[in-house]
């Protein structure tokens, strides 16, 4: 009774104030240019280095490393999860004898020019460490069925330890980056860029842009290697790998204008800390050696990486066969840095919720209070995975990102909370809602609560609570966009 009493207590003062604020016009965003977009991890088990290359056929491409380092393999798909159960094809097997007879390690397929190129690493027989980076040629429509020409190495401007090489084009100009051992240096490898006159040729000056210098570079092995770019508001990102590749393995990055000089060392800015690490909270470890795809309607920048659902590794991590491919969307700040936030949980990717009528401010967890803010650090904090209602199918619970068990329940007063599920049928139902096309624009969304049917969650003084909404504000501030 007293529950009951103290909501009724709330409900009556929510509907003073808003006989106090009167109607007013209702302001509203826009709706988002990147909707929301799930995905369900991991997409691929072991399966290392992925890359998957979106193409203007209609279909995604992946490959990645296989275990056995014997081989490189392609998959095709109309949508990223459809590569979870496409069918492989082997395209290209190591040679029996001499180079690229072993090691055959992080291939990435392109579309240059009409035809196709698989860039990858290999060892020779005689000498597995003997890293190389090599290049082939592909002819016909579907890379899964065309023939294949090797055009052999990449040569660069010492014959060392390499691998890792990944083309792309910024302003109208082909570059090639990769990861390289300067013998003039105490470390395994480095990064260096140069310009292409073919797709398995550099050009004029090729510049180192960043060595392991930092503690987080450094853990194991001191490494930079599998690098990555994504242009983005004028300025080209480019994420790498650091470290051992066990736990520690993360991505860094570095930022350069579009503009620039991208083979000049001083175009180049390094990052301090990591920018994508393990994640005790999520049991993912050792994200690294990522690529970059888009989504299915093109409005959302994916992640892809490999990782590991475990930490303590036995032996040598390469021997470890469990590195799997996983992918999850690339979130932009209002600085126009990209924002990859933590390695998800396994199973559905999470979303965000901005606000109908303050566009800059989503739904997050503060103090476990729920509650809307701008510019949320860290990123988890406003990220939630829609699953399957703690009371049944027909119904949704709202899981936060970055503690896993937790959820958004109402409380007593009607206030939003993020709490523990203790597996009372009192808080399943205080956790449950029902998905809704959104009260103030159907394109967004808003949640009905299942125990207390009638109410949404809306925010008011930017705190959640659920309520009866009445009027075109209580409306709107219960409608939300999901990203």
């Amino acid at each position: 009774m007293r529950r009951n009493a103290v909501r009724l207590l709330t409900a009556v003062l929510f509907a003073l104030v808003g006989c106090i604020a009167g109607p007013g016009p209702v302001a509203h965003a826009a709706v988002p240019a990147s909707p929301g977009v799930t995905y369900t991890n991991p997409i691929a088990e072991q399966r290392a280095d992925p890359h998957i290359f979106k193409h203007t056929d209609g279909y995604y491409y992946f490959t990645a490393t296989v275990p056995a380092y014997d081989r490189i393999v392609l998959r095709r798909a109309t949508t990223i999860q459809g590569l979870s159960t496409a069918p492989e094809t082997t395209i290209w097997t190591k040679h029996a004898s001499g180079v690229m007879g072993a090691n055959i390690w992080a291939p990435e397929i392109h579309y240059i020019d009409g035809k196709w190129y698989v860039y990858f690493a290999a060892g020779s027989t005689s000498d597995k460490w003997a890293i190389r980076m090599y290049v082939l040629e592909g002819t016909g429509a579907n890379p899964l069925t065309a023939a294949w020409a090797e055009k052999g190495q990449i040569k660069t401007t010492w014959e060392s330890f390499s691998l890792d090489a990944t083309t792309f084009v910024v302003g109208g100009v082909r570059y090639l980056a990769w990861a390289q051992r300067n013998p003039a240096e105490n470390n395994n490898t480095s990064l260096f860029i140069a310009k292409m006159a073919n797709p398995w040729t550099v050009t004029g000056t090729l510049a180192e842009i960043s060595q392991p210098t930092l503690s987080w570079e450094t853990i194991g092995f001191k490494v930079n290697e599998g690098p990555a770019v994504i242009e983005h508001g004028g300025k080209v990102f480019m994420t790498y790998s650091a470290s051992a590749t066990d736990s520690n393995y993360c991505l860094g990055m570095l930022t350069a204008s579009a503009t620039a000089d991208l083979t000049s060392p001083a175009s180049w800015t390094k990052g301090s800390q990591p920018v994508f690490k393990t994640s005790e909270a999520t049991s993912q470890y050792g994200p690294g050696h990522n690529s970059f795809t888009t989504s299915e309607d093109g409005k959302s920048d994916i992640l892809v990486y490999h990782d590991r659902s475990y930490k303590d590794i036995t032996g040598d991590p390469l021997n470890d066969p469990n590195r799997r491919t996983r992918v999850q969307k690339v979130y932009w700040k209002a600085d126009g840095t990209p924002d990859f936030g933590i390695p998800v949980a396994d199973g559905v990717t999470p979303q965000r919720f901005s606000s109908y009528n303050f566009a800059d401010r989503f739904i997050r967890h503060f103090d476990y209070r729920g509650r809307i803010d701008a510019n949320v650090s860290p990123l988890a904090d406003s990220q939630f995975r829609v699953v399957t209602g703690l009371t049944g199918s027909g119904t949704v619970s709202l899981e936060s990102a970055n503690f896993p068990g937790y959820y958004l329940r109402s409380n007593a007063s009607f206030e939003v909370r993020l709490e523990k599920n203790d597996g009372t049928a009192q808080f399943a139902s205080d956790a449950t809602f029902y998905k809704r096309a959104g009260l103030s624009d159907s394109a967004g969304v808003s949640y009905e609560s299942y125990g207390s049917p009638g109410r949404y969650v809306r925010h008011f003084n930017y705190l959640l609570y659920v309520q009866t909404p009445s009027t075109a504000t209580d409306r709107a501030d219960a409608t939300f966009y999901a990203q």
